[in-house]
């Protein structure tokens, strides 16, 4: 299948918040959802979760934040991406203490789009891997009423360090402010031995949020083995996609998650 074939069933369209405009693309009916793709761009895997989203009963929305939309992904493309991203691109943040990135903006003005355009309770949002903790740090945007953060990999840590989360104190003090004055919840995921997410980023999230935080950790050995790196990504290449496997378990998890908090009727 080319590039083009894999988002054949979107709508596409340009959103500006102002300062950046963004292709996004759309499918679906009912209460949005928003997919904010991993390192390389938005590949395949991004996308066969973000049907079943849709298939749900919910409005799906991929915005490409960077790489080729509809791209396979590939070790050496991932590694081309990630550098550009680390060393030109500015509208990220990847170093412990710059905060949350810049685009996390224009994605609370996605949101709020999504949530005129589609109704319901809110709109859901989950980041991966490079964008994994993008979802939190949107929760300062009312609209959103169920984040995700999956393998949330940012900020990058020296050895032996991993305790940052990918947002500023006021946004976490939004956040927790919002968690218990609209009863929500956090849901984060990763894999137990996955170097890019520690154990520390997990705890500093439970000890921020402390029962509102939904951690997800998953045994190496329940993802897809790949002897040229440890599972990582838990929605998609890293998914055994069989029924009532742990992550296909956790897929389905989510997937419901959003259901409920944004009163899909799917």
């Amino acid at each position: 299948m080319d590039d083009a074939a894999v988002l054949a069933d979107y709508e596409r369209f340009e959103f500006d918040d102002g300062r950046w405009t963004r292709p996004v693309y759309k499918r679906g009916s009912g209460p949005a959802v928003i997919v904010i793709h991993e390192m390389p761009g938005l590949h395949p895997l991004t996308v066969r979760f973000a049907d079943r989203v849709a298939a749900a009963g919910m409005t799906v929305y991929l915005p490409s934040l960077f790489g080729k939309p509809g791209k396979e992904a590939t070790r050496a493309y991932a590694m081309g991406e990630m550098l550009r991203a680390i060393c030109i691109r500015r509208e990220f943040h990847v170093w412990a203490g710059q905060g949350s990135s810049p685009i996390v903006e224009w994605l609370r003005a996605l949101a709020r789009k999504a949530l005129a355009e589609c109704g319901g309770r809110g709109v859901g949002a989950v980041g991966m891997c490079f964008t994994g903790g993008f979802a939190l740090a949107m929760m300062t945007e009312p609209a959103v009423v169920a984040p995700v953060l999956s393998q949330p990999s940012l900020p990058l840590n020296r050895k032996g360090e991993g305790t940052g989360i990918d947002a500023s104190p006021a946004e976490i003090a939004c956040v927790k402010q919002r968690l218990e004055a609209e009863d929500l919840t956090v849901m984060g995921l990763r894999f137990k031995g996955d170097p890019f997410v520690p154990e520390a980023r997990f705890a500093a999230l439970k000890a921020q949020l402390g029962d509102r935080f939904e951690a997800i950790e998953l045994e190496d050995a329940d993802g897809v083995q790949d002897p040229r790196m440890a599972p990582h990504s838990v929605l998609t290449l890293h998914l055994v996609d069989e029924p009532g496997s742990p992550t296909k378990t956790v897929e389905e998890r989510v997937i419901a998650f959003f259901k409920q908090r944004t009163a899909a009727l799917g």
